[in-house]
């Protein structure tokens, strides 16, 4: 039968218009993980938690692309707060060819460790690249505003057009200057544009707003110390720490405010203020598992192994989330410390999990391999492979496990599989030598 045509239009009609919608959709979603991948790091609370956050995310590339696969290694150090290993990764990719993205990486990462005079050669790199003015305004921004010139920062803002960046960098601009009607207008105003990842970090500076509202008759230190937990959160500790010193210098026992301020500074490569000022949370609350882990990335970067391993412990003891963290923190620690034992405890835990990590299993192969039990280390290898088909360090780690087995052919066949998915992979290319 046939249908009459003013039944059919109209439906032809909303079929077109849902394939349209569905396709906006896909797109924006497509671009909005692109650009979370691209330009962000762990918002999972202050736990620098790591991986599990935007980890999934990641998405597959071609080893042999020397440029990607360091611009891969800065991500995942930059998730976890280690700006330092981040900063030497994405300085690889922009020498292998990485162009604007291992740029505007390179610089975010210098931003963080407060490295202006290289951040200032790397701006001028992605201008002559051809990146997009309004990146290229942000980022001088926010050297003037980290610096302590807002009269230059203002400037330049007010000076240019509009766009989601003007409008963010000018958002900053009223925080740090207490001027919060005016910042939340702004942040409003990035929500209707067009940046994905700047959205992200608006919703959550708002959220903070938000947050003090619920609670209209706290104190404006309250405000404070959500907006520079938030400014944490967006990779923006340089403006929440004299935020945070403001509060600390009223009121010396606010612990969240000592939590926060030791988090920016261990992640602005100042560990010795980060002790102190995590120290001073510790004392306001021994129990808190969170003080305790960033307690003991404090002692490490203060090469305190020792110390570190202590409240690394107890922060596990104490319940913190998310546990693979801690102790990927107390088997490294361990392993620091020549407690093998301990370590192999801590992988044992981590294997125990429905889906375990690669780096759970490579953590469990080597430090068995310390141990000299080579029969545990060749059965969790051979199960790391099963798992990991297209990983190269699951075969790089079976190779190993199979050639201090005295399986010699079967270690070759391992590393030529190895090879044959990432060509660049070093520690498959010793192991070869080492074979041969």
């Amino acid at each position: 039968m046939k249908i009459p045509t003013r039944i059919l239009a109209p439906i032809l009609v909303a079929l077109a218009c849902a394939a349209l919608l569905v396709a906006v959709l896909w797109w924006e979603l497509y671009r909005s993980t692109e650009w979370l991948i691209e330009r962000t790091s762990p918002t999972d609370g202050l736990t620098g938690g790591s991986g599990s956050f935007l980890a999934p995310l990641l998405p597959a590339i071609d080893p042999r692309d020397r440029a990607l696969l360091e611009l891969r290694h800065g991500d995942i150090a930059a998730l976890r707060g280690d700006w330092a290993q981040a900063q030497s990764h994405y300085e690889a990719s922009v020498k292998n060819g990485g162009g604007i993205p291992a740029l505007r990486k390179l610089a975010q990462a210098q931003l963080q460790r407060r490295d202006y005079e290289h951040v200032a050669e790397t701006i001028q790199d992605l201008e002559s690249a051809g990146a997009a003015p309004e990146d290229v305004l942000l980022l001088r921004s926010l050297v003037e505003l980290r610096s302590g010139d807002r009269a230059v920062a203002r400037t330049a803002l007010e000076a240019a057009a509009d766009s989601p960046h003007k409008s963010y960098g000018l958002s900053l601009l009223a925080i740090v200057e207490g001027n919060h009607e005016i910042a939340q207008q702004e942040l409003n105003n990035v929500l209707q544009g067009w940046e994905p990842v700047l959205r992200t970090h608006a919703r959550m500076l708002l959220d903070a707003y938000a947050e003090y509202a619920r609670f209209p008759k706290s104190p404006e230190t309250h405000l404070v110390i959500l907006l520079a937990r938030a400014l944490a959160q967006v990779q923006q500790c340089e403006l929440a720490l004299p935020l945070l010193h403001s509060v600390t210098v009223q009121e010396s026992d606010y612990r969240d405010a000592w939590i926060v301020k030791g988090y920016c500074e261990l992640t602005s490569d100042r560990a010795a203020e980060a002790l102190l000022s995590l120290e001073r949370a510790y004392n306001l609350d021994p129990q808190k598992p969170e003080t305790q882990y960033f307690l003991g990335r404090a002692y490490q970067a203060a090469a305190d192994p020792i110390n570190a391993l202590t409240f690394f412990e107890y922060a596990l003891a104490n319940g913190f989330e998310p546990e693979g963290e801690i102790r990927q923190e107390i088997a490294r620690t361990a392993l620091q410390l020549d407690n093998q034992t301990l370590a192999l405890e801590q992988y044992e835990a981590l294997l125990a999990v429905p889906e375990p990590s690669l780096s759970a299993y490579e953590g469990f192969v080597k430090t068995s391999l310390l141990l000299d039990d080579a029969a545990s280390a060749y059965l969790k290898a051979q199960e790391a492979a099963l798992r990991y088909p297209r990983e190269a360090g699951a075969f790089v780690l079976l190779g190993r496990a199979a050639y201090e087995s005295d399986r010699e052919a079967e270690a070759r066949a391992a590393v030529q599989t190895a090879l044959e998915l990432d060509p660049l992979n070093e520690e498959a290319q010793e192991l070869k030598r080492e074979i041969e």
